[in-house]
């Protein structure tokens, strides 16, 4: 095969390509506040919810961010986005459960810190939430699943909702609109390496 030919036949591929892509932008023709789960054993979950913090931001949007498990407030995310005049940062956890050792005061944490959600969840000022780690109270039973559904479900029309953690309950990937797993398939910690700043922390 030619050089011209080799280029005749990726420049017809990839018009093939574009006509797709192009049908397919012209069907998305609705709008609407997004539920996204991150999920999986992998890393990046939070990473990525924060990430979305920043392009958020960048379009002048107002963005509520509420943490379950974690109890820290020495992280690089929250050090950097609070300082932003847009987000409001909830740290609702005291740390992981086999660091509390309590079945009953992390409940309550847990249902404290959805009251906190619920009022985020009815302000229409808030057009992204960050849920960081709300899939383990919903998996340990802390909080009724069903009543989270029904929040975010009444949530107002156009916010956008963020939900992180392993093991989503089959309920909540029913509901959501874009669900993305994280693989696990190498991690420096099993290499006994600590958590890193700016990488981990």
């Amino acid at each position: 095969m030619t050089d011209t030919e080799r280029a005749e036949r990726h420049r017809n591929r990839m018009q093939r390509k574009k006509e797709v892509v192009d049908a397919a932008i012209t069907r998305a023709d609705k709008e609407k506040g997004l539920l996204l789960v991150h999920t999986g054993n992998g890393k990046g979950k939070s990473s990525s919810a924060f990430g979305m913090i920043a392009r958020a931001l960048g379009h002048g949007m107002h963005v509520g961010v509420a943490q379950f498990i974690k109890g820290r407030s020495d992280t690089g995310e929250e050090a950097f986005f609070r300082k932003q005049e847009n987000v409001v940062w909830h740290v609702l956890g005291e740390g992981f459960t086999w660091d509390t050792q309590n079945l009953a005061r992390d409940t309550e944490t847990a249902q404290h810190g959805w009251a906190t959600v619920q009022e985020m969840l009815r302000d229409p000022t808030l057009d992204l939430i960050i849920l960081d780690e709300l899939t383990y109270p919903l998996k340990f039973g802390w909080l009724d699943l069903s009543a989270v559904l029904h929040d975010l479900e009444n949530r107002p029309a156009m916010q956008h909702v963020v939900i992180t953690g392993r093991g989503a309950p089959d309920a909540l990937c029913e509901a959501a609109d874009t669900i993305t797993e994280m693989r696990d398939i190498k991690h420096a910690f099993r290499a006994g390496i600590q958590a890193q700043k700016g990488i981990d922390l």
